[in-house]
């Protein structure tokens, strides 16, 4: 009976949190050891059916970067990256596409709806969402270092996304995007694209499914974590080396997206069973939450 009183409690908490998010948009970035392990990647889309059904909006946005790099392998390619960007060649693009924006995408809309949701794969055998431009790096020398068929986005087809998420659908959105001035494919890395689709629906929460479990005081210790975070706070903790190495790029890309007018960005561990839900739906969270003071 006491379990049972708690779960019930568990749902009281919940309740406050689920009237406060209906029918806001919330903007999932999935990629990393998540996308590899079956168990972990079925219950985030588990709980992402869960927010769909009590009236949350969740969009998906997903990258693919170790299964490229298998098919890449089976094909005799060796990956090149030039600072930590993945140069795409023709063939190289031509197997992101297969990988990314086909079997992934695809797998991952009908995954969602193994598990009694609602979801459509936005891809270019469907319906592209998103445009964009080739980029380059600015190199030592002062010359610009060309990627390839790399590129960022710089348009959200915001009527289709929003349309599904009214129609009770969840979008699935692959990290690629047409070149407008082309027309060819682009390869967009995941964080960027998802800060792009979250900009351009004015989205209320952006959250990065990530290895770790948030911003720690000791990045050895785990324990450690900060749950919440305004964004001077976090500049600060940069400033002062707190936040330091691989966990800078993270911080950085949520203060842009805060800048960008979204209202709050999460650092969730995906490993952990229900980090969605325990994130959203408990007072405290799981990971490291940072809003914008302004």
């Amino acid at each position: 009976m006491l379990e049972a009183i708690q779960k019930a409690d568990t749902l009281i908490e919940a309740l406050g949190w689920i009237r406060r998010f209906r029918d806001k948009i919330t903007v999932i970035k999935l990629g990393g050891s998540v996308m590899e392990d079956e168990n972990a990647l079925r219950h985030v889309l588990l709980d992402i059916v869960f927010m769909e059904t009590v009236g949350m909006r969740p969009v998906l946005v997903h990258g693919g970067g170790a299964a490229i790099d298998r098919a890449m392998a089976a094909a005799g390619l060796t990956p090149k990256k030039i600072r930590g960007r993945r140069y795409t060649d023709d063939a190289t693009l031509k197997i992101v596409e297969e990988v990314l924006a086909y079997e992934t995408n695809e797998s991952i809309a009908a995954k969602i709806e193994e598990l009694g949701g609602r979801a459509m794969n936005l891809n270019f055998r469907s319906t592209n969402v998103l445009f964009g431009e080739r980029i380059t790096l600015p190199g030592e020398d002062g010359e610009q270092l060309d990627l390839g068929h790399v590129g960022k986005v710089t348009r959200v087809d915001r009527g289709v996304i929003e349309n599904l998420c009214y129609a009770g659908q969840v979008p699935v959105i692959p990290s690629m995007a047409i070149d407008e001035s082309t027309g060819g494919m682009l390869n967009v890395n995941a964080d960027t694209a998802a800060t792009a689709v979250a900009t351009a629906l004015g989205a209320e929460k952006l959250i990065y499914m990530s290895d770790v479990n948030g911003v720690r005081r000791d990045k050895t210790d785990p324990k450690s974590i900060i749950h919440s975070l305004t964004d001077v706070e976090a500049r600060e903790l940069i400033r002062t080396g707190v936040v330091d190495a691989g966990m800078i790029p993270k911080v950085e890309a949520c203060l842009e997206t805060l800048d960008r007018g979204v209202r709050k960005v999460h650092i969730i561990d995906g490993r952990l069973r229900h980090s969605l839900l325990l994130e959203i739906y408990t007072t405290e969270g799981v990971g490291t939450e940072i809003a914008s003071t302004s």
